[in-house]
């Protein structure tokens, strides 16, 4: 084990001295900036490590986009969905083993670019709710939607652009920084849970509950052959073995060497449950003696197998006169939806690894990585994929040590060789990676203690985001319902304070945290050249609406530095206000 140790070192330490180790800023590379506690065998460890925990997208999204029907045509009068029809069933066959090769070069792709170009720790893939909403709302199940599947992914395309010219002009960035500290801290942790959560259901995890009809979330753990047409479980709660070799074979075994601060232990996790599943002789197979097990397994028995693609590569279909209506709201809400989702995923990621500046509220290289994430969603689209985002997994990988792109290039080499055993990879099952969402949660959530809870305007958004994120199981639309609250909340308490002229404001109005639209850094460009245009008209010495806060006049000369923590440690950003007269 010395003799093990000793080469470790002895690899980390020429590779962070090397030309490569100063490119990504390893330790020891003398960089001027250095990351601290960066190793080269670190790095890959977490991105293998965050691989296995995203493996599950390579069948999963195919799974799903496989559900829209893809290229294939559905010619029956009688039933629109062909759902019994031979060819059409074939057809879709073929459909799902082209999107697994789609789904895993464009993960690669992803990942790897995305690693090496912003050195963040981050990977990106085709995101969860992003392929559902693509399948089966904007599409429709087997075609049965307004807007084809070729059309749809014209529409993907488009986005990437659109976002692309959105992260050089700054909107991006400035939108991030314009929420709220505690609601970006909140979003993290908002995260953490919703990764708890998925780590607790059938599809990505040990299946301990499921949607229920009287309460929104039932007891589940049920096995496959009691539950019925809408996954619920109808008796035997608690029972699954897959649930039980999850919890104790990947959970606890998992947080045992945690507790022992054991470098792998998450990946020593999935590989022990993925590898105790494979043998069809246990109750807890991934190939159970069924027609879906059946498949899975002869799929698995290729071990090695490269699917060139078919039908998806470049399937996209120009003519946006079929369908106008449907292609501009399709288009309109894979934006919405995917800048807030992406955007806050990215700086709830950038946060954990410990990159974001305390200053100005941004991440080194944020502007490359927006843009780089937007350039993936069009090369997505190519392949035949919904919109690429970064996935929240990324915090498995973190969670185990990385802190460059080097961990990204990992994680997307991985994925660029599943191309050619994909039957291994595509056979990880969904309880084997379970756990290790749920712990990762659990580090995630630690950074709770952060938001400011003794100012009730501060405490209530945060606590909704923290709330809508898992209950809504969408990161964008928990971050919606906290900015909302924190408007409807702070909104009136500061009209209230400026009618009374300062003499009705809240008892602890001196514990809020300080916000202004005009947060600090450099502002997008649309505005600064709106701000440079008005000067030229001689308008410098009115009154800059965009300096307004609702901080209060206490805050404002309590506080005089970017970030301060106070007391009892809790963290507030807090501007350094001009004084009167000095704009």
């Amino acid at each position: 084990m010395d003799a093990i140790r000793q080469a470790c070192i002895t690899i980390n330490d020429w590779m962070g001295a090397s030309t490569f180790g100063r490119i990504f800023r390893l330790q020891g590379s003398g960089h001027d900036k250095e990351i601290p506690n960066t190793r080269f065998l670190t790095e890959i460890r977490a991105g293998v490590t965050t691989f296995f925990t995203m493996a599950y997208i390579i069948a999963v999204n195919a799974s799903v986009l496989t559900d829209s029907g893809g290229t294939c045509v559905c010619n029956d009068t009688k039933d629109p969905t062909c759902s019994a029809d031979p060819a059409y069933n074939a057809c879709l066959l073929d459909l799902n083993r082209d999107l697994i090769t789609a789904t895993a070069a464009i993960a690669g792709f992803s990942s790897f670019l995305f690693g090496f170009l912003t050195n963040m720790p981050v990977c990106l893939a085709p995101g969860m709710g992003l392929n559902a909403y693509f399948a089966y709302q904007v599409v429709g199940f087997h075609g049965t939607g307004g807007v084809s599947y070729r059309l749809a992914l014209t529409a993907v395309f488009i986005e990437g652009f659109i976002f692309i010219f959105l992260s050089l002009i700054g909107m991006r960035q400035w939108l991030v920084k314009m929420i709220p500290s505690s609601i970006k801290i909140a979003s993290g942790c908002g995260i953490g849970l919703f990764l708890a959560e998925i780590g607790l259901t059938y599809s990505a995890g040990i299946g301990a509950i499921t949607g229920g009809t009287a309460t929104p979330l039932n007891i589940a753990g049920c096995p496959p052959e009691y539950l019925d047409d809408n996954g619920f479980c109808t008796s035997h709660e608690m029972t699954s073995p897959t649930m039980w070799i999850g919890i104790f074979c990947g959970g606890i075994v998992t947080s045992y060497l945690m507790s022992y601060k054991v470098k792998s232990a998450i990946l020593v996790g999935i590989a022990l449950v993925s590898i105790m599943s494979w043998p069809r002789t246990t109750s807890f197979t991934y190939f159970d003696y069924t027609e879906a097990g059946d498949s899975r397994f002869n799929f698995f028995k290729k071990v090695v197998a490269f699917r060139p693609i078919h039908s998806t590569l470049n399937a996209m279909d120009w003519d946006i006169t079929v369908a106008p209506t449907h292609f501009a709201l399709a288009l309109f809400t894979f934006l919405y939806v995917d800048i807030i989702d992406c955007t806050a995923t990215l700086y709830s990621m950038a946060r954990f690894s410990g990159v974001v500046d305390t200053e100005t509220g941004d991440f080194p290289r944020s502007t490359l990585a927006y843009c780089t994430d937007a350039f993936c969603i069009s090369v997505g689209a190519l392949f035949g994929c919904s919109p690429v985002t970064a996935f929240i997994e990324s915090g498995a990988g973190i969670a185990e040590g990385g802190k460059t792109g080097l961990t990204a290039m990992t994680c997307g080499f991985c994925f660029l060789v599943s191309m050619f055993f994909a039957p291994i990879f595509a056979s990880i099952p969904p309880w084997a990676t379970g756990c290790t969402l749920i712990l990762v949660g659990c580090l995630m959530i630690r950074q709770i203690v952060n938001i400011n809870w003794r100012y009730i305007g501060d405490a209530i958004p945060a606590f909704v985001t923290v709330m809508f994120i898992p209950f809504g199981y969408s990161t964008a639309y928990g971050l919606i319902a906290g900015i909302m609250v924190y408007t409807a909340l702070n909104g009136p308490i500061y009209l209230t304070k400026l009618i009374s002229r300062g003499h009705i404001v809240p008892d602890d109005e001196d514990h809020r945290e300080y916000w202004t639209v005009r947060p600090q850094g450099k502002l997008p460009w649309f505005i600064s050249a709106a701000q440079n245009v008005s000067g030229r008209f001689g308008h410098n010495e009115v009154h800059d609406p965009s300096s307004a806060s609702l901080g209060s006049g206490n805050s404002q000369e309590k506080f005089g530095s970017q970030y301060e923590t106070s007391h009892d440690g809790v963290e507030a950003i807090v501007i350094e206000m001009n004084p009167p007269g000095k704009r």
